[in-house]
């Protein structure tokens, strides 16, 4: 619905209803109604303040229906007025020369009101174009900038697969196609982000890019008809940051999942859940049915790798804190995020 401020019943109405004929017909239903709460008040104060309910009714009519509008309202309102109510009721004329010169100075009010009315409904009209055409620019300016960001992310990904191709040392492959998983992870927040419709700018639908970015690590890390990798998340609409963090974290946890939970297994699943908290925060899980760590509980720490230094950095990132359960039954690691 648009905002009072930008309502203009002329254009509104166009074509159905011509411009000449808007601002008659509302210029007519202003004067009404402010004839109709005149009759009010006189039940209260008969004959007080006349010519008091004039401007209130000019300035919504020119506002709303343009200059047009405004006159007509003011010349029904302005000879209602005169006719019914000066000291001479029901006639034109007037007791003295005063009438006269009181009913010319409010004539002269009125077309100032009209004037100011309209000068202040054009400048808003302009201003709102004004915005209007700054939000086009900035959209365009978005479109330019998202698809050139995916253009960059293609490339340095083709360049990491390039390489990771070229490779012969097993560990040197190892090392690109992890680089590369993680440069895909941050594409895809970047795709939900500019994949939504407005209504929360810098926000991310976590469910759909979880989805995603679980349906390509299944396919990167060509898992195994027994291993299966599921994920469900709840609706919620996480900060661009965040999301990306938490997209890495996700990354990093299952890449480490399907290498090292099923050693000589063909049947296993690797759980991804992502719900709101009661605190009002987050939880993230990743959770597995493998062989467990070698020494349970294990904490992340410095001392672990890089990728459990990424993933205590991914979590500060966050705004999180990494906790690790595993036994013989799995491992477990979940991330508590702060609201």
């Amino acid at each position: 619905m648009a905002h009072l401020g930008e309502l203009d019943l002329c254009d509104r109405l166009a074509p159905t209803l011509p411009s000449w004929a808007t601002q008659v017909v509302v210029g007519v239903l202003t004067a009404g109604a402010a004839g109709i709460v005149r009759l009010m008040f006189d039940l209260v104060a008969p004959g007080a303040a006349p010519f008091a309910l004039v401007y209130p009714s000019i300035i919504v009519a020119t506002l709303f229906a343009r200059w047009g509008a405004g006159l007509v309202g003011a010349s029904l309102s302005i000879v209602y007025a005169w006719y019914y109510f000066l000291p001479i009721r029901n006639s034109f004329r007037f007791a003295d020369a005063n009438g006269a010169l009181s009913l010319g100075v409010i004539t002269v009010t009125a077309i100032l009101t009209i004037v100011i009315s309209e000068m202040f409904r054009r400048s808003a009209r302009m201003a709102t174009a004004e915005r209007d055409r700054e939000i086009a620019d900035r959209d365009l300016f978005l479109a330019e900038f998202d698809h050139r960001v995916k253009n960059n992310f293609a490339i340095v990904a083709g360049l990491l697969d390039m390489q990771r191709r070229r490779a012969v040392d097993p560990a040197t492959v190892e090392a690109l196609a992890t680089a590369q998983a993680r440069v895909d992870s941050i594409a895809r927040a970047h795709r939900h982000l500019y994949r939504g419709d407005g209504k929360q700018p810098g926000m991310v639908e976590i469910r759909d890019y979880m989805s995603d970015l679980c349906a390509a690590l299944a396919e990167a890390l060509f898992l195994r008809g027994g291993i299966h990798l599921s994920c469900d998340a709840d609706e919620v609409a996480v900060p661009r940051d965040r999301a990306v963090s938490i997209g890495l974290i996700v990354n990093e946890l299952v890449t480490n999942a399907a290498k090292h939970a099923f050693p000589g297994r063909d049947i296993g699943t690797i759980d991804v859940t992502f719900r709101k908290s009661s605190a009002g925060g987050w939880t993230l899980s990743v959770a597995d049915d493998g062989v467990g760590m070698p020494d349970a509980p294990v904490q992340a720490s410095a001392q672990n790798g890089l990728g459990s230094r990424l993933i205590e950095a991914f979590a500060r990132q966050a705004g999180g804190t990494i906790s690790i359960d595993s036994d013989h039954t799995g491992t477990r690691v979940t991330l508590a995020l702060a609201p």
